[in-house]
């Protein structure tokens, strides 16, 4: 076998999957089409839970640029471009890290090399054969087509996905042409943006704030000024374009000025770039029949798309990925229970399906018309309400997908929370210690009672204390997720013990490696 897993596409979704294969000590293999790194400019950076999920790993310092942990935004978001007042949440659930889809890629690429993972740049699939102890993968490189064999292979090569197109998997949804989106860098008058609040002042239409999608009658139009780079203007019209000649400024200027009903002047950014300047017409929300053809996969963009802002398809695709990940590599170890590999298309799919639904009602939201703007002003009055608000920041963030895992505590099944603990080596987070990406049983009983009444564990233990809401008890699984949890004082081990069975087998089967042997851990 050359390889346990080959992964099509290094992109940040079929890196992120390297990375955490090699975590648990699988060997895996990505092969990128690309000869180096694209520079093109794609999504600009994480929202919502995915970006707790990088913190886990170790991850956001590096991403962000600056110090740890995460902090959500309490003060204000959009869903359909109307305002969403988190400052009435006691816990807000969106949380985001700015940073370009290059960066991104830049420092997982760095991250997958660190752990020994072959990254082959200008090698392409491009054919595939199954049996049943292994894929055949057809490779063209640069001195020529190759063949090699590997245990699994995971189409991680984007919307037009080769990987699905061979495994024969269909890709069923809808195509859009109402709508066109224009997106530029440019420079902007300095004197018209506020230097409190960040909002850029139109003269003849008013204040835009940063980063959120403002609506009128006649479309829609954003302003970022994201961080090292020139501000992005984007506009969304819901006509054709009327030209199919590559954009212009001008073009951007005009499509402003027909959204707003002012003029906006632009000039070129300053700098090398690469600059955004690009129309697209229409879109896609599709999501593949399934996400798994017997020993091939798909994750990210290969298993789903869609047609809004916002990067839904990067934050559900690391996540894809990571989901992934530790079953993967628990079934090469041969400590998978049964039916472990199938959670992942039910996993992810719900999660996909949620977000179909989230960009459906904020598509509807945004179209012009008066009809919209009934349905709008009662929205605005329902956000009236906290428990409107939590739910769309939720539905925003991803945070409101619970796995169906057997378990009454209201935490089981969803992302764990990041608990301020006291451990016998001292003060730490959940987040520091997940970083290992294995699972992990935290005892938080007042005398380590449940991790002294197991014997040879298959997860990792730490018993600490946490504060007085927290629970006595959680079993954490490597994706961040709660496979059972307690608040008893005395927490059953037989109940923990039948979860243990559920997901974790105690002992890898003949002839497997050892998944506990040491790995690469950030903490």
């Amino acid at each position: 076998m050359d390889t346990d897993v080959v992964i099509a596409g290094g992109g940040p979704n079929g890196l992120m999957l390297a990375c955490e294969l090699a975590l648990a000590g699988i060997r895996p293999l990505v092969l990128e089409r690309l000869a180096e790194p694209s520079r093109e400019p794609k999504a600009n950076g994480l929202l919502g839970q995915v970006v707790r999920l990088m913190d886990q790993r170790g991850l956001f310092e590096s991403l962000s640029g600056g110090d740890g942990p995460p902090s959500p935004n309490r003060a204000y978001f959009m869903f359909g471009a109307l305002p969403l007042d988190l400052s009435v949440l006691d816990d807000s659930p969106l949380y985001a890290l700015p940073a370009p889809q290059h960066h991104i890629v830049r420092v997982l690429d760095d991250r997958a090399r660190e752990l020994g993972v072959p990254v082959l740049r200008g090698h392409e699939v491009t054919g595939l054969s199954q049996d049943d102890d292994a894929v055949t993968v057809t490779v063209t490189g640069p001195d020529g087509p190759y063949t090699l064999r590997a245990r699994h292979l995971v189409g991680a090569d984007g919307a037009h996905s080769v990987t699905r197109k061979l495994a024969g998997i269909e890709f069923p949804g809808v195509s859009y042409d109402r709508a066109t989106v224009r997106s530029a860098h440019a420079s902007l008058p300095a004197a018209w943006i506020n230097p409190g609040s960040g909002a850029l002042n139109v003269p003849g239409h008013g204040p835009v704030l940063p980063f959120l999608p403002h609506r009128t009658e006649r479309g829609g139009f954003s302003y970022a000024p994201l961080p090292g780079h020139p501000p992005l203007i984007s506009t969304t019209e819901w006509e054709p374009p009327a030209t199919t000649e590559p954009m212009t400024l001008a073009e951007m200027r005009a499509s402003v000025a027909r959204v707003l009903g002012a003029d906006l002047p632009l000039e070129a950014p300053p700098g090398e770039g690469p600059h955004v300047l690009r129309r697209l017409a229409g879109g896609n929300t599709r999501i593949a029949e399934r996400f798994r053809d017997r020993r091939v996969f798909l994750v990210g963009d290969a298993a789903h798309v869609y047609a809004a802002g916002g990067g839904p398809g990067l934050n559900l695709g690391l996540q894809d990925a990571v989901n992934l990940g530790w079953k993967l590599a628990a079934a090469l170890d041969g400590r998978a229970p049964d039916g472990l590999l199938d959670t992942y298309e039910t996993e992810r799919r719900l999660a996909a399906e949620r977000m179909v639904m989230n960009a459906r009602a904020q598509s509807a939201l945004i179209a012009p018309g008066p009809d919209v703007t009934g349905m709008r002003e009662l929205f605005t009055e329902l956000l009236g309400d906290p428990a409107t608000v939590g739910r769309l920041a939720a539905l925003t963030a991803g945070a409101d997908v619970r796995y169906a895992i057997t378990g009454e505590h209201p935490l089981t099944g969803t992302f764990a929370p990041d608990l301020a603990l006291e451990t016998p080596d001292g003060p730490t987070r959940l987040a520091e210690l997940a970083r290992s990406a294995r699972p992990l049983l935290l005892d938080l009983t007042s005398n380590g009672s449940l991790a002294a009444a197991l014997t040879e564990p298959p997860v990792d233990v730490v018993t600490a204390s946490a504060g007085p809401d927290a629970p006595t008890a959680l079993l954490l699984r490597p994706d961040g997720y709660v496979a059972w949890a307690s608040s008893a004082a005395r927490p059953d081990p037989a109940e923990l013990e039948k979860a243990l069975g559920e997901w974790f087998t105690a002992a890898p089967a003949d002839g497997r490696r050892d998944s506990r042997a040491p790995g690469t851990s950030l903490h």
